[in-house]
């Protein structure tokens, strides 16, 4: 059994196989997830488990370069932008959503949380930590 960082063992392979530039999503309950594209669905019950507990948990075991959100955040949901840039100042791209959905389709996987708000999705990619 692991000693700390991430159990969720699904999580901790996409984690581990992950390369440089590489994508990985956190996504609300809502995002449409493309076919092809493995889902780790953590949704419980409505808001469960949160999307910002997820990306912090995510964070904790992974070098993040870039973070790419939709540009609908900043008006349809501030309380996750303000998440956003305080989680990761100076690393967010923004782009609209439709093109963000486009986007997912190379992501190595999805991460789907119990969250509700509007446009709680991020895509995280990564860096390396030499």
């Amino acid at each position: 059994m692991k000693k700390h960082g991430m159990l969720n063992s699904s999580i901790t392979k996409v984690l581990a196989d992950l390369g440089h530039t590489d994508w990985l999503v956190i996504a609300d309950a809502g995002l449409p997830v493309p076919k092809g594209v493995p889902k780790i669905d953590l949704a419980l019950t409505p808001g469960t488990p949160s999307f910002k507990s997820v990306v912090k948990a995510v964070c904790d075991d992974m070098v993040i370069e870039k973070v790419i959100a939709a540009e609908e955040v900043k008006v349809g949901n501030p309380d996750q932008l303000a998440f956003l840039n305080e989680q990761f100042p100076n690393l967010i791209a923004f782009v609209p959503h439709e093109d963000f959905k486009k986007m997912i389709e190379k992501a190595k996987a999805v991460i789907r949380t119990g969250e509700m708000t509007a446009y709680s999705n991020c895509i995280l990619q990564a860096g390396v930590f030499f």
